[in-house]
């Protein structure tokens, strides 16, 4: 009913002095490619390599970029929850109250990431791949859209490695 559709998006670090773009789509960025099974939910699915230097970012800020049909919205709301192994990591909520009818739009996000230790890191830096996220998008309360994430923070991504290590137990 809404016609919402995502055209553009950016991801930066936003730390003092080291600001810069980390994933722009709109300048060519492509993200790696879906693992085979996803099949037919690909177009709502995306993968991010960021390498192990984004462990030590503390600040992010996102540009969605979209457009919308000819209903007004209302409660625009995303809901985006990180998992490591299943374990929630970080959570965040955010929510823009009116999108005007026929206009495209962009939607500045900031986050503050989660503090790991050296244990988590190296975790985070050898488990390919075992970083997820699910983007929940509401409107006035209702689910409208749900979008999933993959992450890799090591140093080169290996085809094969997805489902390629045993589950070890968590960082404490």
């Amino acid at each position: 009913i809404y016609n919402i559709q995502f055209v553009n998006f950016k991801i930066r670090c936003l730390d003092a002095g080291q600001e810069r773009v980390l994933f722009d789509m709109g300048a060519g960025d492509l993200p790696s490619p879906p693992p085979p099974e996803i099949g037919e939910n690909a177009c709502r699915f995306i993968r991010y390599h960021f390498g192990p230097e984004f462990l030590g970012i503390q600040t992010i800020g996102t540009t969605l970029e979209f457009t919308n049909g000819e209903h007004e919205v209302q409660n625009f709301r995303m809901i985006e929850r990180h998992y490591f192994r299943d374990q929630l990591i970080s959570s965040y909520d955010f929510e823009m109250p009116f999108v005007i009818p026929n206009t495209r739009n962009t939607w500045e996000m900031i986050y503050t990431k989660p503090e790991f230790n050296d244990e988590w890191k190296e975790a985070l830096m050898t488990s390919p791949w075992e970083v997820r996220s699910d983007s929940f998008y509401f409107v006035n309360g209702r689910l409208i859209m749900q979008t999933v994430q993959n992450t890799t923070m090591e140093a080169r991504p290996r085809p094969s490695a997805m489902g390629t290590r045993a589950p070890a137990s968590l960082p404490k």
